[in-house]
């Protein structure tokens, strides 16, 4: 899996946040009401975007949090700040999640800095635009497989024993597993997966209390598009055909995972959450 980092064309992925412009909106946009007080939350991808937007919620909600990420040391090191700054710990860990090595690396550590775990959102992904399936090597199709689903069944075995009655899991899938993406297609297979993981593993965990729902986000301005995750000619339009018009932010689908972590949505399990500007799905 490490190997690999570098020899896709799309090498750049996910991108640094700090080299976007104009910047996502990750500001919480309300005061915190202590609804994850004394929680701790493993998030991946939590370098930046919606992982970013959440990790940065939920400090200000009560939560210390271990942020999971690839590579992007500049981008991790400021959403720590941004956590510190709300008053909570964290720890950033460099890990490529493809790997069950690294995701049981992931949980070492956290469980060495913070001693538990009770909510684990599962957000890295990656996604490589190709206009003809047979554009898609065997390579890229593996990685993207490993990063966007395999990672999140390594890390739910690896967190399973530390998770207790009252433990949340969230997952990110995405509107193209509803609607479909025609350059997005291992991808949006993946999401498919993600979906039907969720609502399996919500039958399989349920009755031990833990609860497992997913978000399934339209198009976000985060730095997954811009840096190689979209074609030129889609991000010249993108998010425009959403009923809204306009792509969202990252600070506007953190709540999302907000109330499916917290006592909010303790009558809620095996859902699907979707904050796509107004677009229709079915489920």
């Amino acid at each position: 899996m490490t190997e690999m980092i570098g020899k896709l064309k799309e090498d750049a992925l996910p991108g640094h946040e700090s080299k976007l412009e104009p910047k996502p909106e990750w500001q919480p946009r309300y005061p915190g009401s202590g609804r994850l007080e004394g929680k701790v939350a493993i998030v991946t991808g939590g370098d930046s975007g919606i992982g970013r937007a959440v990790a940065a919620l939920y400090a200000r909600e009560g939560a210390d949090i271990a942020i999971a990420y690839l590579l992007e040391d500049d981008d991790a090191a400021e959403t720590k700040r941004i956590v510190e700054a709300e008053g909570r710990r964290a720890i950033a860990i460099r890990a490529d999640l493809g790997s069950r090595e690294a995701c049981e690396q992931v949980v070492r550590e956290t469980m060495d800095a913070f001693g538990r775990i009770d909510i684990l959102v599962n957000n890295a992904g990656e996604q490589h635009p190709d206009k003809d399936i047979t554009d898609i090597t065997e390579e890229q199709l593996k990685r993207t497989f490993q990063t966007n689903i395999f990672a999140m069944f390594y890390l739910v075995q690896a967190a399973r024993p530390h998770l207790k009655a009252g433990a949340a899991i969230i997952n990110c899938t995405s509107v193209t597993m509803y609607q479909g993406s025609k350059e997005l297609l291992d991808y949006s297979a993946t999401k498919g997966a993600i979906t039907a993981f969720t609502w399996s593993l919500s039958e399989n965990l349920v009755g031990e209390g833990i609860r497992v729902n997913a978000v399934a986000p339209g198009p976000i301005w985060t730095p997954l598009n811009p840096c190689g995750g979209a074609s030129p000619e889609k991000l010249e339009d993108f998010g425009k055909n959403t009923p809204m018009g306009r792509p969202g932010q990252p600070n506007e689908v953190a709540p999302s995972f907000l109330f499916l972590a917290c006592e909010d949505a303790s009558y809620m399990s095996g859902q699907v959450l979707h904050p796509n500007g107004g677009i229709i799905v079915n489920g």
